[in-house]
């Protein structure tokens, strides 16, 4: 794997406070609402560094403006589907209007999770083992064969949840295998394909990657504990619903094998810019990636700005950075 950075090299970076930048949010994702609230954050927090920031949703009126007033870059704060699966990208690019975030290709594919944990299997980043089920396959084959087949390979407890989607809508722990069918059919509720992997048992955290100019390096890992044990929709956007501990509380060893593990999945899927990486730290101190997000959120509950508050950074001039070096692409 790739050495990483020391996380305390990381400082204030600098801000082109002159740029006009578009943010969009909103879409018509199940994470509409998500996505509004990164949106305004994303937007004060440009303003407050002297950025010309306005926000607009993705729609019909969308592509007449970048024509009319082309922005000097645009941050993409859509969640799900819209702001995940590369298509928005491939047309920002089309319209050669740069954006922070990785490219096309490397969206769609840590947007499929099969996909990607292959390719992180590959690299020899720790996964959890894995398959993805299409639901026709599930139908075709026989749901009770299908099933037992999966219990028997990969034991119990599973975690299923959709091979693309985000913010935990449809995913589910499997304690015993009674509860894997409603679970399959809670799944498919949101995606065509069933990602059912082994659960791994341990702390939850989130390492956010980003790139200010010295390559990919990790700010603090985030601890999350929710109150029901699972990260689930409610619990990453119900206050209350979920404890967070920045930097998370790990030893000084697994801390820095954690965060050499988050930027080496980041180089793996050939990212750009930021991500978050989301991992299980079992007892014996393993990390093991479960997926990555290149769209992370940045509400007031979201885990990337309580990284960067842990870092000791501007949340507003970490972002301005990355508005900085995505324009600079366009020249």
């Amino acid at each position: 794997m790739a050495a990483n950075p020391a996380e305390h090299s990381l400082t204030d970076p600098a801000v082109t406070d002159e740029l006009h930048v578009l943010v969009l949010a909103g879409g018509l994702s199940y994470e509409r609402d998500v996505s509004l609230r990164s949106g305004r954050r994303v937007l004060d927090a440009l303003r407050a560094v002297g950025m010309d920031a306005e926000l607009r949703d993705a729609d019909v009126a969308l592509l007449p403006a970048l024509t009319a007033d082309p922005p000097d870059a645009v941050v993409i704060a859509l969640h799900g589907a819209t702001g995940e699966d590369g298509s928005l990208r491939g047309v920002l690019d089309l319209c050669d209007v740069p954006y922070v975030g990785c490219d096309a290709r490397a969206s769609r594919l840590a947007w499929d999770k099969p996909s990607a944990k292959a390719v992180l299997r590959e690299a020899g980043i720790p996964t959890p083992d894995w398959v993805a089920l299409p639901h026709d396959r599930f139908s075709e084959l026989g749901a009770v064969a299908v099933l037992d087949r999966i219990v028997d390979r990969l034991g119990l407890p599973l975690m299923v949840k959709p091979a693309q989607g985000g913010s935990g809508l449809g995913a589910a722990v499997v304690r015993d295998a009674a509860s894997l069918p409603a679970a399959m059919v809670g799944c498919f509720g949101y995606d065509a394909t069933a990602l059912v992997e082994r659960y791994v048992s341990g702390m939850d955290v989130a390492v956010s990657v980003v790139d200010l100019g010295a390559g990919p390096q990790a700010l603090p890992a985030v601890e999350i504990v929710p109150r029901n044990g699972v990260y689930d929709y409610a619990a990453r956007y119900t206050a209350g619903r979920t404890t967070w501990h920045a930097p998370a509380r790990l030893d000084p060893e697994v801390a820095s094998t954690v965060a050499e593990v988050a930027v080496a999945a980041h180089t793996a899927l050939g990212l750009r810019d930021l991500s978050r990486v989301d991992l299980i730290v079992d007892t014996d101190g393993q990390a093991h990636v479960l997926e990555v997000n290149v769209s992370p959120g940045m509400t007031e509950t979201s885990l990337l700005p309580l990284a960067v508050q842990a870092a000791g950074l501007d949340f507003g001039r970490v972002l301005g950075s990355l508005v900085t070096r995505a324009a600079a692409r366009r020249a």
